[in-house]
């Protein structure tokens, strides 16, 4: 594939920084295969989008409850993840906004928040705005905060994060786990864990400081 288009990050910029949910913030070990069984949804087809075009409201409804009860197990047994604390220390001592935009429902993703002590008071989830990759969540939190798009980072470990992205004009952070991903091409910067994002910021801001 050739190179993608995508928003330069410039730190000196920088006033917000927006995270993805799962393996992004916190673990997760959502069984996505066992789901799709479940519901009876195909491996091609998105399962928010393949739930939400079930026909029959009764159907509906059960495959949505298995969603929603597999997401608050999942909550329940969620972790930080590496750099989690370090990135969200450097928020604080910068005084830069900061937000969630998950797939996840409200209910379990204020429940991972709260389990994992995460100091984030705004959440925005599917239930909010459309889904990433639609980049409406993040278009809300710009114009809410009368920022610039460029002025926000978004942060995630998966495609939908980065296009959602790149479809509000914004810059991007993949975090890869240390694994690389075939879509890293569509991200501004890539990292393997958030403690190197901190690290490149904290860089980033004293070369500044040298100018």
């Amino acid at each position: 594939m050739g190179k993608s288009l995508v928003i330069p990050f410039e730190p000196s910029r920088l006033k917000a920084i927006v995270f993805d949910l799962d393996n992004t913030l916190v673990t997760s070990d959502m069984d996505f295969m066992w789901l799709r069984n479940k519901v009876g949804c195909p491996e091609s087809s998105d399962l928010l989008t393949f739930t939400d075009q079930i026909a029959c409201p009764k159907q509906r409804a059960v495959a949505e409850q298995q969603i929603l009860d597999h997401e608050l197990q999942d909550a329940q047994n969620s972790e930080p993840m590496p750099g989690c604390e370090s990135i969200l220390h450097y928020i604080e001592s910068k005084a830069l906004y900061t937000a969630i935009i998950t797939r996840n429902c409200f209910q379990a993703a204020e429940t991972k928040v709260a389990h994992n002590n995460l100091n984030i008071e705004r959440i925005i989830s599917r239930e909010h705005f459309a889904p990433k990759p639609s980049p409406d969540a993040l278009n809300s939190l710009v114009k809410e905060w009368q920022l610039q798009p460029e002025e926000v980072l978004y942060v995630g470990d998966y495609l939908y994060d980065l296009q959602a992205a790149l479809n509000a004009k914004m810059p991007s952070c993949l975090v890869n786990h240390g694994t690389e991903k075939p879509f890293e091409h569509h991200a501004s910067i890539v990292v393997a864990h958030l403690n190197d994002l901190t690290q490149l910021l904290i860089h980033a801001t004293r070369s500044n400081n040298m100018v």
